[in-house]
């Protein structure tokens, strides 16, 4: 095969996901690293000069393909999983790995980095030479000999226990099914019941197929009257590739590369001259210390658990006078809440979700974008890898600013949650003097249409749609050069949530809501009586969600400084939860073991952030609330800031200098706790 058979191979425009296979992931790859290895080589040669543009144009170059591609085969990996091509990845995982590693902790080329001339440079070069000098030491630049070699192996190690993670989190998910019969759906919703029974068709299976998958799962535990056929399905959702699973699915157990995980961290850390993982996690965040951050967290622990026991109380008391449950179960309790919301606020999530078509809801995200960032967004056409994948271009007075791919719909194969993932950063390229535009990936996991008809998406749906957009935004409309600190790139990675629940709040504006709603028979706008009873339930059991964050960054953060690695870890989850939760699991469930953000998806010692960036986005949305006009009508000024001062300049600056630029001041809890009623 030559390299212009390889559609991995080619660079001219977007990726050709139409004609990408398996095997030609291998020969790209090959072909990619050879040439970064080239380029290294050149660049590190004593004659080369040590300058910004020399290292860009030779090393950045050559580098950058390697990572665009394999961006865009770790992407076909998280959304269109096959045995081929989960070999094909598996196989060049280590040698990209690897190259990355060795570029890292190549001290020719840290030397070479040291001796640029800094007072040379722009401001967005000098913030990209101070990250790559940070980065340099942390991935073990300054270590020599045994301790430089054995650096190396733990990274490649890393990388293959965390791709095996993943795969046993999606493996264990796709394997459950439970087939139901219609008389133990009593209250589980129609669209929800017309899909399950689709899946069971297509299987030629009878019955109902239930499964573990987002869309099918949680209105089964909210709706389903059964008792026994929500702990059917709890029991195995929180045993998901763990030692609780039943026999024939501990295939999928993930304790062994857990602790392995753990011991490889901690490692790592004490070969960089650090005490605990979390110390190194914390470099080149905005925290300063881990002891800061659970100092955070405990801090509002402390605010939220009033809030929490109220809840658990009104919980409680719900259960025993209207529904006849003395002693609630763990699979009993989202069932409870939903029935006291429908109670308490005279609504349901059924009732709302009938307003929301997909459609409608992302026609109504982009003209908030619109207004708010000054920019068109317009279908666009490029090579998709499922037919339900849609393109778009966003567009300032007729330029072209970023793309973006949406794929919106769960399916099997593709790994559950929602994310955003650059598939190219916005650059002024070296090597054709050209701005190359950014382009983002937006994956949700929302239900798909049933007879023909538009998914309907919950309000939760809406939100994580807005949430994955903020993330695109502020990926896209970067007006940085430097591919290094532009979009998302560099900048501190408890700040980059920053964007996405900012965007979140608009999901609770009424001038923003009633535009992009229609109820899925009559077409007719969400009512204001509905929207007001949302509101007041907006904050429904806030003190239990709190906490559950809570022990999730707790937990990951002590995981990550005083646990020992070949201990098990479950009875540190168990002290964490005395010390926080309100509400016990059995000890049966293993949540942690499909724990990806902190095992597989870069969170490690960071899950905090969420915490972290919802006090920064709270407070940023404050000052949208301060220039509203009368009508609730957000400002374009307020909006135009804000995108020039946090969106457009990326990484470019430390994130507190831009919420400074921005507010005016350093952030505050108060804006937070009023947004969650718990002030």
């Amino acid at each position: 095969m030559n390299d212009m058979d390889n559609p991995l191979l080619d660079f001219t425009g977007l990726p050709r996901f139409d004609r990408i296979r398996p095997e030609h992931v291998g020969p790209a790859i090959d072909e990619l690293l050879t040439q970064a290895s080239r380029a290294l080589e050149t660049v590190t040669h004593p004659d080369f000069p040590p300058t910004w543009t020399t290292l860009s144009l030779i090393l950045d170059v050559a580098t950058e393909r390697l990572g665009r591609t394999w961006s865009v085969v770790s992407h076909l990996s998280a959304v269109a999983d096959s045995p081929a091509l989960r070999a094909a990845y598996n196989e060049a995982l280590p040698r990209v790995t690897a190259f990355w590693t060795r570029l890292g902790a190549d001290e020719r080329l840290y030397a070479k980095y040291k001796a640029i001339d800094a007072a040379a440079l722009n401001d967005e070069q000098r913030q990209a030479h101070k990250n790559a000098v940070r980065n340099f030491v942390l991935s073990g630049a300054e270590l020599a000999g045994g301790d430089k070699a054995r650096f190396a192996v733990i990274q490649e190690r890393q990388a293959q226990v965390s791709q095996k993670f993943s795969e046993n989190v999606l493996d264990a998910t796709d394997a459950f099914a439970y087939h139901a019969r219609e008389d133990e759906l009593a209250g589980v919703p129609d669209d929800v019941k017309q899909a399950a029974l689709a899946a069971a068709q297509a299987d030629g299976t009878a019955g109902y197929k239930l499964t573990l998958k987002m869309p099918c799962y949680l209105p089964v535990m909210q709706f389903a009257r059964s008792s026994a056929l929500r702990e059917t399905l709890y029991r195995a959702y929180v045993t998901r590739a763990s030692d609780q699973a039943p026999e024939d699915a501990r295939a999928f157990d993930n304790s062994a590369l857990i602790g392995e995980t753990l011991a490889l961290r901690r490692e790592e850390a004490q070969l960089l001259g650090y005490q605990t993982f979390a110390e190194v996690s914390l470099v080149p965040k905005m925290a300063e210390s881990p002891a800061q951050v659970v100092a955070f967290l405990r801090d509002l622990a402390r605010r939220a658990r009033p809030h929490a026991e109220r809840d658990v109380a009104d919980l409680r008391e719900f259960a025993r006078n209207h529904l006849q449950l003395e002693n609630p179960r763990a699979w009993d309790w989202p069932y409870i809440g939903e029935q006291l919301k429908e109670a308490r606020f005279a609504f349901s999530e059924q009732e709302v979700k009938q307003y929301f078509p997909a459609p409608k809801v992302l026609a109504g995200l982009f003209k908030i974008a619109e207004t708010l960032f000054e920019v068109e967004i317009r279908s666009d056409s490029a090579p998709v890898w499922n037919p339900g994948v849609e393109f778009y271009r966003i567009e300032r007075s007729g330029q072209l600013v970023g793309q973006f791919y949406l794929d919106p719909a769960a399916r099997t194969g593709k790994r559950g949650g929602a994310w955003m993932d650059d598939a190219r950063s916005r650059w002024l390229r070296p090597d054709t003097g050209t701005l190359q535009t950014p382009v983002a990936y937006l994956v949700c996991n929302f239900s798909q249409g049933v007879d023909g008809k538009p998914p309907r998406l919950t309000h939760d749906e809406v939100t994580t749609l807005f949430h994955e957009f903020g993330h695109g935004l502020h990926h896209m409309l970067t007006q940085v050069n430097e591919h290094d600190v532009s979009g998302i790139s560099g900048v501190e990675w408890d700040a980059v949530e920053l964007p996405s629940q900012f965007m979140e709040n608009f999901c609770w504006e009424w001038e923003v809501l009633r535009h992009m709603t229609a109820h899925a028979d009559t077409g007719e706008p969400l009512p204001r009586a509905l929207f007001d009873k949302m509101l007041a339930a907006k904050n429904f059991q806030s003190g239990l969600q709190t906490l559950r964050q809570i022990e999730f960054s707790l937990f990951d953060m002590l995981l990550h400084t005083g646990h020992d690695p070949a201990q098990d870890f479950m009875p540190l989850l168990q002290q964490v939860r005395e010390e926080v939760a309100v509400l016990q699991p059995p000890p049966w469930s293993r949540a942690m073991h499909t724990f990806s953000h902190i095992f597989a998806g870069g969170y490690a010692a960071g899950y905090y952030s969420y915490k972290w960036a919802e006090v920064l986005s709270a407070d940023a949305y404050a000052a949208f609330e301060e220039s509203a006009g009368k009508d609730g009508v957000v400002n374009p000024q307020t909006g135009r800031k804000y995108r020039q001062a946090i969106l457009e300049v990326g990484g470019s600056r430390p994130a507190m200098e831009s919420f400074k630029a921005f507010r005016g001041r350093e952030p505050s809890l108060d804006a937070l706790m009023r947004h969650q009623g718990m002030a």
